[in-house]
């Protein structure tokens, strides 16, 4: 199966904050068929930014591999659509 080109990530644990390895991603809210519109987020220079839709908190980790988050149960895969 694809993969995301951009990495996308879920909050559907309800977690106060998630790190990433990645300052630009796709937040998705929590699985389908409780998503929020996919939005894209550009930390730009700094290394946190809050979702507009869903105010999960997302913080930049350089020790993370692109693509990948702590928990990595915050990541979103095509299969989980």
């Amino acid at each position: 199966m694809a993969q995301h080109s951009t990495p996308h990530f879920h909050n559907s644990e309800g977690l106060a904050r998630i790190e990433i390895g990645a300052r630009e991603f796709q937040c998705v809210g929590a699985k389908p068929p409780y998503d929020h519109p996919h939005v894209f987020l550009d930390m730009g220079g700094d290394d946190e930014i809050v979702c507009p839709y869903c105010s999960t908190l997302f913080v930049f980790s350089a020790a993370l591999p692109r693509g990948s988050a702590n928990p990595e149960s915050a990541i979103f895969h095509l299969e989980d659509a």
